[in-house]
């Protein structure tokens, strides 16, 4: 499904409507960002190749922290941050990623190496070095890519912190590459948890953290540390009226992140526990959960049991009041789990269990 997109080139200012934010997912694509005027955003690869790059510097933007110093914790992550720069035939566009282990692992989102799935890809370490790479897996419903380097050498792997501990007010460190200046360092505090991100209609993200950490194009992919320098969550979106920082940025949890990575890296793709079926929010005075409308015959919802007009209201004792819930307590589990489901039917509450399948098999 295609999107109408405005691109505009920086740093001539963008037109908007002063009473309408949008998603812009941070990437970076020949000095362009593109959004649609008041809706979801995605990134588009300019036609032509982009400038040449600015010559590499580490910007440092510091504030006072109760928990830790900047300025050390930047020096700790760096050496784990990489460029990732990405040539295909529909254009050139750059991001973030993350070093993940000694064997050349990189995580950065989809949206970032999807235009090199037909064209060449390059990651430049915090020192210089530059390496050809190579696409493991894709994940286009948690926007999650893994990549391998070649020949990288000596690597830096990040320490992987829990998102589960994070708590809103916790100081963040944001690592990337906005705009073409790798090595940059911004600062913020976790303002929220649990957000719903609508970058694309088809492929939500859920439970994503957010910071006013300065985040920008190109700082897709990048890490959001804590204090301590591990990481807490990849930097994905910006919620913008002009299309760059207002304080609004969105990062995928490490927690739903490392299990991505590890199912890209063992097998190139990643699945998703299931019931299989259709189904919508409701919220009335008679109850709040969501509302099966389809359910097809060799799902399993209907082996076991569940119909369209029932309303899904728990999983394994944990209330569910909307979709998105549904669908992150599923995320937490796995293919081939039995999960007790409890839903209303025709007034009545009951319960079943469900083996959840991969929703693409």
């Amino acid at each position: 499904m295609s999107h109408p997109v405005t691109p505009w080139s920086l740093p001539a200012a963008p037109q908007r409507s002063p009473r309408t934010g949008r998603l812009v997912a941070l990437v970076a694509a020949a000095a362009l960002v593109s959004g649609t005027a008041g809706g979801a955003v995605g990134a588009v690869l300019a036609d032509e190749p982009p400038a040449a790059p600015p010559e590499r510097r580490s910007a440092v933007s510091t504030s006072p922290t109760d928990n830790g110093d900047v300025a050390g914790t930047a020096a700790l992550v760096l050496p784990s941050v990489v460029s990732v720069e990405v040539r295909g035939r529909s254009g050139s566009g750059s991001g973030s990623g993350v070093v993940l282990d000694e064997a050349g692992h990189v995580l950065t989102n989809n949206h970032v190496v999807e235009p090199g799935v037909d064209g060449a890809i390059s990651v430049v370490f915090d020192d210089g070095r530059r390496s050809d790479a190579q696409i493991v897996g894709r994940d286009p419903v948690t926007d999650l890519a893994v990549l391998r380097v070649q020949d990288a050498g000596d690597l830096h792997p990040i320490e992987l912190g829990s998102s589960a501990d994070v708590q809103v007010g916790d100081q963040v460190i944001a690592v990337g590459s906005p705009l073409g200046l790798s090595g940059t360092v911004t600062t913020g505090i976790i303002s929220a948890k649990d957000r719903t991100v609508r970058t694309t209609p088809e492929a939500p993200l859920l439970g994503a953290l957010q910071t006013d950490a300065a985040i920008n194009p190109g700082n897709s992919g990048g890490a959001l540390v804590d204090a301590q320098g591990r990481l807490i969550g990849i930097n994905t979106a910006i919620s913008s009226t002009t299309g760059g920082s207002v304080g609004l940025g969105f990062a995928i949890p490490v927690d739903q992140a490392r299990s991505i990575a590890e199912e890209l890296v063992r097998t190139g793709r990643a699945t998703h526990p299931s019931l299989g079926v259709a189904a919508t929010t409701v919220d009335d005075d008679r109850v709040r959960g969501s509302l099966l409308q389809q359910v097809p015959d060799d799902s399993p919802a209907a082996q076991a049991g569940l119909r369209p007009g029932d309303v899904v209201t728990a999983v394994d004792g944990e209330a569910v009041t909307t979709v998105d819930e549904l669908v992150l307590a599923l995320r937490s589990r796995g293919v081939g789990d039995p999960v007790s489901i409890s839903y209303l039917r025709d007034g009545r509450q009951a319960d079943t269990l469900v083996t959840l399948a991969d929703r693409r098999a």
